[in-house]
């Protein structure tokens, strides 16, 4: 086994002893047991383990925190439910869904054109999951049992009183998953019960499609009978038999749908000795429908004796019968005897109780019929009941169990030989259309002889439909088989001395095919509701073998409620015109259980070879899974979704990650998804850049499109400083709204700062988001980013795998070239120094470090200069805040306070602003990019460098005259020769602007003197300069 292999079983096996461990209960929600009720075996930590476990430690703080919870989050489960709205759901499934993907991930990863040999992995997948069902179901059934059963009580009630055919759905027809919270109840039984056997019609119709399957998967028995050479026209018939199904694909696979269906029929929860038990206080004679037969008419006729004094029996013309034996309402006239031929044979009736025992007897038979009890079993209920007969009418199928359990060959000694069997099952056809006293018997004739219009009348449902029809047509085409291969087994003129429609020895010749058959049904009127729900149809794709044709019309159809209020990010709108006459009901979204099965389903089709088809085909198949990814993201299950999406197409794998990667915003478990997608060989880089590019588009299209840059607003225009006339900044300019897409814009590239790498392509993707946000006017976003994500953390976390240590780029570039190399490895160049060539190693060594470090530089210039834009206009807002408190500043304390914070804004302002005052946004990569920057540049330096001087303005009065002289060296670096600002005002339009502020500056340096020349002391700037040269004295006359 390949060790990749293994670790996956030692991973998932460890993950279920982590949660027996570690995990509390959760009461009902929990339904199994680990590996579907088997105690797991223990493995070596794997790496799938441990990065589930992490996610899960992550979230409660540590393990100790899944046992000890706060008070008002008692539980992990608990802290989930508040974080992800589909908690509740995923709590009550939460085993179920993980050993769903335990399996799936057991199997192998995108193995979609496997080897013939490959294909032994994909029954024992589908038994896998059938067992998980049986699991949930055994342990519901221990919440549920007597609810389900109060209500199939009912249903066998109705049964009997009700004659209209009519199917009337279950709970569980429409498959819903309503979210009920932590609590079960009896419709997730139900679903369950569903699931699992639509589980085994699966696997059984995989061996059909697939024979080879069967040969190929190990301790796998074949069901499927041999051909044999030995079977003549005087073998037994269940020789016959088995040589029949083992020569005709069709009618095997005939007989595979019709034997599932009885045993679906036979897991409800009822036996028949219940359903016999609920029936009998209506037949007012007691417990045990036993050996009285039909008492009150027994009593009726015995009286009839005595009053006539008649020795003999009663015969139906004597004279004055039926006016005096006749029924308790008096209306209809009673048997004369007791036999079981004598209500037809006389056209007589039964007393009201002995009709409704008889009629529950037949239905007791037919259900054990349809159930597909034993000859055996039915034998001895018959027993019990002194009804011998009917075990004797209802034994001689050549499927009985008790003679197909013989070896092939062995003689079984039954009460039909050879050839009455054949006759026996005229006799049943004839019974059925003319002979029985109520539907149930004469169904109970059509089933035992293929009669098809007999069964049909008491049909409730889409099953029993389609076990009347394949019922029907096997027996037919066995019938049709005997006669073609031994025409001399039954003389022809006792096949025409029988009272037989042609239709019974018509073969399979003009049968429907299982599509056709599926279709009719949605269009029959008493299977027509029920066979259009999702579940139904199904299991209809399974028999007719369209599951394609079924996966693609519902992924339509997903795509089409997907989109139908608002748009879906995930599920894209698609051409529904192939669905518009279709009246199948569509799979919700919130269908969670059914989405799951099907995905797993369309999984292993895959594997077995089903092309689903390129574009927009293979999109809407895929619908499917990118649906129940949804659910899982949305149930909190972050840590199963690149499992499933290494089974999409790589580019729908790499657009569904990129919508639903967002949710997650803590670093810990962005790491665990990272560390997955690596195992399963997704593109990572890809899936980052998409999840951005998805965002990014999602903006309406007028902005996004375009190429302006909107001017920054940071000047008051309607507001002056009362000191000295210049404009203010305003209050707030960048405010605090971030709306959804912009925050999942940040989270998305917050998953940069675990990429190993890749610096490039971070830093492009940086400075695509800062131009995106700065492009649409919203500043609140871009400053968070730069908060949440700074290039000095980035730099750190990224250069280490680049130049082999932690590094910040911005702060690198400031040193020294030995400064920096100084911080190369001591050790390494210890041992360099004792070698000869040592320092010309070193040099080399130094520049190639400072190369390496340079070219970092420049490939994130652009991402450092937008961020250094919006670290700027960060502290231009923090400063105005402090600046409004002024007013508020009355006691002499409260001042200074105020006015020490206020120049530490002051410090922080000039500190983010000198770096935009020359060389911003200069070293574009091509021409595109260099209009783009001068667009940018023009949009933002002339209303930054205005604030900018308002600002030294206001602190110049507020805090030291001094800065005032900030002004004038701001308009030596715009006029500057080398200088790149005042090009921009000129493009802006605002060289006036800009002309204006500084003679107000000037004017306020002029009269600062005033104030300093009544100061003892004469403050200089920290390089020597003061204000000396702008005092101006006034000359004296003469």
């Amino acid at each position: 086994m390949p060790s990749g292999h293994v670790e996956r079983e030692e991973s998932w096996d460890n993950l279920h002893h982590s949660e027996a461990s570690n995990e509390v209960g959760n009461g009902e929600g929990d339904y199994t047991d680990d590996e579907g009720g088997q105690a797991p075996e223990r493995g070596s930590d794997g790496v799938f383990m441990k990065l589930l476990w992490q996610y899960r430690v992550l979230i409660a703080g540590s393990p100790d925190n899944f046992i000890q919870a706060p008070t008002l989050l008692r539980t992990v489960g608990d802290v989930q439910r508040a974080l992800h709205p589909l908690q509740a759901t995923a709590d009550r499934l939460g085993k179920q869904v993980e050993q769903f993907a335990e399996t799936l991930d057991r199997l192998g990863v995108k193995k979609h054109h496997r080897t013939q040999k490959d294909h032994q992995h994909v029954l024992p997948l589908v038994q896998r999951y059938k067992t998980i069902a049986y699991a949930t179901v055994e342990a519901l059934k221990k919440s549920h049992g007597a609810e389900i059963q109060e209500q199939l009580k009912e249903t066998w009630v109705r049964k009997l009183r009700d004659t209209s055919g009519r199917s009337r759905p279950s709970l569980l027809s429409g498959h819903k998953s309503v979210d009920s919270g932590l609590k079960s109840s009896v419709e997730d039984l139900q679903r369950w019960q569903t699931e699992e056997q639509t589980w085994e019609l699966f696997g059984l119709m995989l061996q059909v499609e697939y024979p080879e399957l069967t040969s190929q998967t190990p301790n796998l028995e074949r069901d499927r009978p041999r051909q044999t050479s030995a079977v003549h026209r005087y073998s037994p018939e269940q020789d016959l038999w088995r040589q029949f199904l083992a020569e005709d694909d069709v009618a095997w696979e005939r007989h595979t749908v019709v034997e599932w269906l009885k045993r679906s029929a036979d897991t409800p929860g009822q036996d028949v000795d219940t359903i016999v038990a609920q029936l009998e206080p209506r037949a007012d004679r007691g417990s045990g429908l036993r050996a009285d037969g039909w008492l009150d008419t027994k009593l009726a006729i015995k009286q009839q004796k005595r009053l006539r004094s008649w020795p003999q029996e009663l015969v139906p013309n004597s004279p004055g019968l039926d006016i005096s034996l006749v029924n308790s309402k008096r209306t209809k006239p009673l048997v004369t005897q007791l036999d079981p031929d004598a209500i037809t044979r006389q056209g007589r009736s039964l007393e009201e109780p002995d009709q409704y025992s008889e009629r529950a007897t037949w239905l007791a038979c037919w259900e054990m019929i349809r159930r597909g009890k034993t000859c055996d079993s039915i034998r001895e209920w018959c027993q019990q009941r002194a009804e011998d007969w009917r075990a004797t009418v209802m034994c001689g199928d050549p499927r009985s169990s008790a003679v197909q359990s013989k070896p092939q060959g062995d003689h079984v000694s039954t009460e039909a030989d050879w050839q009455s069997r054949i006759l026996w099952r005229r006799m049943c056809a004839v019974a059925a259309r003319k002979g029985g006293t109520n539907e149930y018997e004469n169904a109970v004739y059509g089933v035992l002889s293929g009669y098809l219009a007999s069964v049909e009348k008491v049909c409730r449902g889409w099953d029993d439909y389609l076990f009347a029809h394949y019922n029907s047509y096997l027996l037919r085409q066995f019938d049709h088989y005997l006669h073609s291969k031994f025409t001399d087994r039954l003389p022809s003129a006792l096949l025409q001395s029988q009272d037989i429609s042609k239709q019974a020895t018509d073969g399979g010749i003009s049968f429907p095919s299982g599509p056709e058959l599926v279709e009719r049904m949605k269009r029959l009127g008493t299977t027509e509701q029920e066979a259009k729900q999702p579940v139904k149809t199904l299991q209809g794709s399974l028999i007719a073998k369209t599951f394609g044709d079924f996966v693609f019309r519902q992924g339509l159809m997903l795509a089409k409620s997907a989109n139908s209020s608002t748009k879906s990010k995930t599920i894209p709108n698609m051409d529904t015109t192939a669905i518009e006459d279709s009246s199948t009901i569509p799979i919700r979204m919130q269908d969670y259980d059914l989405l799951r099965m099907i995905t797993h389903m369309l999984f292993i089709y895959q594997d077995l070879g089903l092309d689903v088809g390129k574009g927009n085909h293979q999109w809407a198949v895929e619908n499917i899974v990118v649906a129940y990814m949804e659910y899982l993201s949305g149930a909190g299950k972050q840590q199963l979704l690149p499992v499933y999406a290494s089974r999409l197409s790589s580019q729908r794998s790499t657009m569904c990650l990129g919508r639903l990667l967002p949710f997650i915003t803590d670093d810990k478990e962005r790491k665990t998804i990272m560390q997955l997608m690596q195992k399963y060989n997704i593109d990572i880089p890809g899936v980052l850049n998409m999840q951005l590019r998805l965002i990014i588009n999602d903006t309406p299209a007028d902005d996004k499109n375009s190429t302006k840059y909107p001017p920054l607003k940071i000047i008051d225009s309607t507001g002056v400083d009362h000191l000295g006339g210049v404009h203010l900044v305003r209050s707030d300019f960048i405010g605090e709204d971030v709306t959804g897409d912009e925050q999942d814009l940040i989270n998305g590239f917050c998953w940069y700062m675990l990429l190993d790498g890749h610096w490039q392509q971070s830093m492009g993707i940086g400075a695509t988001l800062y131009k995106h946000l700065l492009r649409l006017g919203r500043l609140a976003a871009a400053r968070k980013l730069h908060k949440d994500v700074p290039f000095s953390q980035l730099s750190l976390r990224k250069t280490k795998s680049i130049l082999g240590r932690s590094v910040d780029i911005s702060v690198e570039l400031e040193n020294s070239d030995e400064e920096a190399d100084g911080q190369i490895d001591m050790g390494r160049s210890t041992r360099s120094r004792r070698n000869q060539s040592g320092p010309r190693r070193r040099s080399s060594s130094i520049r190639r470090a400072r190369n390496e470090r340079e070219l970092l530089a420049k490939q994130s210039s652009t991402f450092r200069d937008l961020e250094s834009l919006f670290k700027a206009l960060d502290a231009m807002e923090n400063w105005k805040g402090l600046a409004n408190e002024k007013q508020n500043q009355e006691n002499p304390r409260r001042a200074r306070s105020w006015k020490q914070a206020l120049s530490k804004a002051h410090d922080l302002v000039v500190e983010a602003v000198e770096p935009l005052l020359n060389g911003w946004l200069q070293y574009p990569r091509d021409d595109d990019e260099a209009a783009e920057f001068e667009r940018i540049r023009t949009a933002c330096l002339p209303e930054l460098v205005l604030a900018y001087n308002s600002i030294l303005h206001y602190d110049g009065h507020a805090i030291t005259r001094n800065i005032l002289l900030k002004c004038m060296d701001l308009a030596a670096v715009i006029a500057a020769e080398d200088g790149d600002l005042a090009a921009t005002f000129v493009a802006a339009g605002r060289m006036s602007e800009l002309v204006d502020m500084f003679a107000i500056a000037s004017k306020s340096i002029l009269l600062a003197d005033e104030d300093r020349s009544k100061s003892s002391k004469n403050r200089k700037k920290g390089d020597g300069e003061t204000l000396d040269v702008w005092t101006v004295k006034a000359l004296s006359p003469g």
